[in-house]
């Protein structure tokens, strides 16, 4: 994938921030149509496109009819960054909600999803019942709106960013640029 390449090839350091998409979906979900307000053929369209843009990142990309409060899952991986091998855990969230179509707002889901990418589950649900990394999920979310971001994914890179799945050579046009502006004070 784009990311890993850019890690392995440029010496990046990926730190996922969360961003609040959609913070006001209950628990159970709300579907795309009630999102979107009847809007179908606007859903279509940019399921498709969205589809297309997956295809040529050789991701898989399914036909959902929900969305779900994601804050949860954000909260795991926040957590699952600070354990071994936690970072794939974003690749499993990915699959769960846009391939598979499932409640990632849900603690079982979430844990099913952790034992998955061999995460310790008791761990993880003390973690999702304690929200532990309520806190750290709030300061991204702040850092998120310091940012003006609007969407995801976005791609920042000291102070310059770029909002969407853009190709793999914006993303190194976006490393050099910051590369070519010298040191600078990051956060």
């Amino acid at each position: 994938m784009r990311i890993e390449k850019l890690r392995t090839e440029h010496n990046v350091k990926v730190e996922w921030v969360h961003f609040p998409l959609h913070p006001e979906t209950p628990a159970e979900g709300r579907s795309l149509a009630a999102l979107f307000g009847g809007r179908d053929a606007d859903r279509r369209a940019r399921h498709e496109q969205m589809k297309a843009r997956m295809a040529a990142e050789g991701l898989p990309y399914g036909d959902r009819a929900m969305t779900y409060n994601s804050r949860l899952a954000q909260e795991l991986g926040k957590w699952a960054d600070t354990q071994p091998g936690g970072e794939a855990i974003h690749d499993a969230l990915f699959r769960a909600y846009f391939v598979d179509a499932r409640n990632i707002g849900d603690v079982e889901t979430l844990l099913g999803i952790a034992k998955g990418v061999g995460l310790d589950v008791d761990a993880a649900r003390e973690v999702l019942e304690n929200r532990t990394f309520k806190d750290a999920i709030d300061a991204d979310w702040k850092l998120s709106r310091d940012y003006g971001i609007t969407g995801v994914p976005t791609f920042v890179v000291g102070r310059f960013g770029v909002v969407g799945a853009q190709p793999y050579e914006a993303l190194v046009d976006l490393v050099r640029k910051d590369a070519s502006e010298g040191p600078h004070d990051d956060r």
